[in-house]
C-alpha cells in the first residue's frame, strides 16, 4: 500500500450560495484520511459556512449504509478570519465519499484540505 500526502485547495467556494459544492471525491480503490481542513472568509462581511461528508458506504460493524453528515454546520467566520474545521481530529473517507463546502454567500470562502491517500 502506498501512502501519498496531498493538498486539495480551492480559492473561493461555493459557486452558488446555499448549494454545496464538491471539494474532493475519494478515487476508486483508495482510502483517504483528512488530516486538516481550513476555511477562510474572503468576504467584506461575516459569512457562515458548512462542511458535509457525503457517504454511501457501509461498514464499521453497521449493517446500515452511511448517510450525509455535517462536519461543521452554519459556522460563523468573521471578516479576515479562518477556522480549523477538524481541530486536531481526523476523518477517514472511503471510495466514492465526498467532502462538500457551502457558504451563506457565493464564492466567499477559501478552502485548504490536507489529506493522505492510501492506495
Amino acid at each position: 500500500m502506498a501512502n501519498t500526502f496531498k493538498v486539495v485547495s480551492h480559492d473561493v467556494m461555493p459557486a452558488s450560495a446555499t448549494t454545496p459544492e464538491d471539494l474532493y471525491t475519494v478515487p476508486g480503490s483508495t482510502t483517504t484520511v483528512v488530516i486538516g481542513l481550513m476555511l477562510a472568509n474572503v468576504h467584506t462581511a461575516q459569512v457562515t459556512a458548512s462542511v458535509k461528508l457525503v457517504s454511501t458506504t457501509s461498514g464499521g460493524g453497521r449493517t446500515a449504509t452511511n448517510t450525509t453528515t455535517f462536519l461543521a454546520k452554519d459556522v460563523p467566520i468573521a471578516v479576515g478570519e479562518s477556522i480549523n474545521v477538524l481541530a486536531g481530529g481526523k476523518v477517514v473517507l472511503e471510495t466514492g465519499d465526498k467532502i462538500q463546502i457551502d457558504c451563506s454567500v457565493s464564492d466567499k470562502v477559501s478552502v485548504t484540505m490536507s489529506i493522505m491517500e492510501i492506495t
